[in-house]
């Protein structure tokens, strides 16, 4: 695995713009696009700022999000050249390294997506190039030029946010990284009667731009995401490491939790874990190669920060290992960003499941191979996110 950069990225960008493959089931059928940009904190060694910004919509005829009546929002409607309109929401969260602005933007809206063949499409025209685009007076637009050189992400906050303190305006680019990382990768599973999932990720690239006029740099994740199944607990986390190396873990499960009707975390139920399955994935710049684990374990234990809400803060101990390398980590969350969601189903019954998000400050990290052992040390920084849900939605 050389570690190499090109000009643009690479991949199949044919399904990036609209809703693809999967016939759509009442009630189960969600998409969004999420970018997640992490900038490293120069005041905070070991912590880093991050945005998070979803472009979502789902085929059902009400669900709550955080507070917010969401009634479906109309009909989507696709041309003849891949356009499509639909109704949807924004949501997004931002925290500076020391404070969680939640949520930055929660806004419903009609939203365009178009590629950039479509005869709408100004300017340049190209093969894989897009917008999504709300119909709003702000701006809260994510693209990839045609030339496919560049995405750009831009975000005016909401003034109840501003006035808490967070910026009012993001205009960030984000450029391949290289091409191991910043590749366009797909994976899709069907089980039955049409459920399943299909993902788009870049799994890393650079990121630079402004924050209220203000030049930063660091590094950003992205995936599109078509899910058709009932959503179930599971642990996942992602990791930026300064050389181009990237690393995840996914540890969906079954617990108790799934009867959890509220956001309250560190219920009493929670505690043994089933695993439905367990993966990871290393793209190891300094080995020059690619590692996939079969075999993950995540372990939540309860650290000394707080959240907002005054819960205490989970720290993720994780290991993975396949027959060459083996991996273990202590990470803890810096911060907490949640999102509740409340369904109407059937027998006039309500549907819950929260899905939380957290910045990570990484502890500890050993990874040992044929050629020896690495610790945190061995690089200048190691930035991620994780994710913990619990509940179900139907």
């Amino acid at each position: 695995m050389a570690v190499q950069s090109s000009d643009s990225f690479e991949g199949d960008f044919s399904t990036f713009w609209n809703f693809d493959s999967l016939p759509p089931l009442r009630r189960l059928s969600w998409w969004w696009w999420w970018w997640l940009v992490i900038i490293p904190d120069a005041e905070r060694p070991g912590i880093s700022k991050q945005l998070m910004v979803l472009w979502s919509t789902r085929d059902c005829e009400r669900i709550e999000v955080s507070g917010h009546d969401w009634w479906g929002g109309g009909r989507t409607a696709t041309d003849e050249e891949g356009g499509i309109v639909f109704p949807g929401m924004v949501a997004s969260w931002w925290f500076d390294g020391e404070e969680m602005y939640e949520p930055l933007v929660l806004k419903e809206s009609r939203m365009a997506a178009i590629p950039s063949n479509h005869e709408l499409w100004p300017g340049q025209r190209g093969e894989g190039g897009g917008a999504v685009v709300p119909i709003v007076d702000d701006d809260l637009s994510m693209g990839l030029l045609p030339d496919r050189s560049a995405f750009w992400l831009r975000h005016d906050s909401d003034p109840s946010q501003v006035e808490k303190g967070a910026p009012s305006r993001f205009d960030l680019r984000m450029a391949p990284w290289n091409d191991e990382i910043s590749a366009l990768e797909y994976k899709n599973n069907v089980y039955a009667a049409n459920m399943g999932y299909d993902i788009l990720r870049i799994h890393g690239t650079k990121c630079e731009g402004t924050i209220d006029g203000e030049h930063v740099e660091g590094t950003a994740y992205f995936q599109k995401v078509t899910v058709q199944a009932p959503s179930i607990p599971w642990f996942w986390g992602m990791l930026h490491f300064d050389d181009g190396s990237y690393m995840d873990w996914w540890f969906p499960h079954i617990s108790l939790s799934v009867t959890a009707r509220d956001s309250e975390p560190w219920k009493k139920r929670d505690i043994a874990r089933l695993p439905l399955t367990g993966a990871g994935l290393f793209k190891d710049a300094g080995r020059e190669r690619t590692e996939r684990f079969e075999r993950c374990e995540v372990e939540l234990t309860k650290g000394e920060g707080e959240d907002s809400e005054g819960n205490h803060l989970p720290r993720f101990k994780v290991r993975m290992w396949n027959g060459r390398t083996q991996v273990s980590l202590v990470a803890k969350a810096a911060s907490r960003a949640h999102w509740r969601f409340n369904q109407p189903t059937r027998a006039h019954m309500t549907s819950h499941f929260t899905y939380n998000e957290y910045p990570l400050q990484i502890e500890e990290i050993s990874i040992l191979d044929e050629k020896g052992v690495r610790k945190l040390d061995d690089w200048k920084w190691v930035h991620g996110n994780a994710e913990h849900s619990w509940g179900v939605l139907h």
